[in-house]
């Protein structure tokens, strides 16, 4: 599980981005960004979910963060990703459904930044293959300063705890 002053794994994901040059109905190209493009000198929050189009994920998680973005910029953060592991498509679907604008969203495709991290879970128990485990964090250049990971850690856990990584238990990390 993520600890404090880890060094956050050096990682490729795969993403799509908007280029007009090449017309037509998807104007989009893939675009790999590193770890250390998404770290390097900033101050970046990341929270981690189950995935999109999911309940509290969609009601709760994404949009308390997306609100509170321009508060959360005014307290030193550079940037707020949320991590999910599916593809760039789902992901692109996802954030254009719930009107993000703020926050970037950021697909763990394959699982590998959330394994490296120690959060990845089977989630067979809901036909979901490995997910992400809830959390939150709170990336310096680089390496961890603080996290709230959710209780309960396991595979196919029979709840989705949401206690902890919630962007009011950030905000006062942040404020304090």
């Amino acid at each position: 599980m993520a600890v404090i002053d880890q060094k956050v794994p050096d990682v490729v994901f795969k993403t799509r981005v908007r280029d007009e040059s090449i017309g037509g109905d998807n104007p989009f190209k893939w675009q790999d960004v590193t770890t250390t493009d998404i770290f390097a000198g900033k101050r970046i929050i990341v929270f981690s979910l189950p995935g999109a189009f999911t309940p509290t994920c969609s009601t709760s998680h994404l949009p308390g963060y997306e609100a509170a973005y321009d508060q959360i910029k005014s307290l030193g953060i550079d940037e707020v990703y949320c991590l999910s592991v599916n593809d760039a498509f789902v992901m692109y679907q996802w954030g254009k459904n719930m009107g993000a604008k703020n926050v970037k969203l950021l697909p763990d495709g394959n699982g590998e930044f959330s394994r490296k991290m120690g959060m990845l879970v089977e989630k067979a128990n809901l036909g979901f293959g490995m997910r992400s485990w809830r959390y939150s964090m709170v990336v310096n250049d680089g390496k961890v300063e603080k996290v709230f990971a959710e209780a309960g850690y396991s595979d196919n856990c029979e709840t989705d705890p949401f206690e902890v990584s919630d962007v009011n238990t950030m905000l006062a990390y942040l404020k304090g």
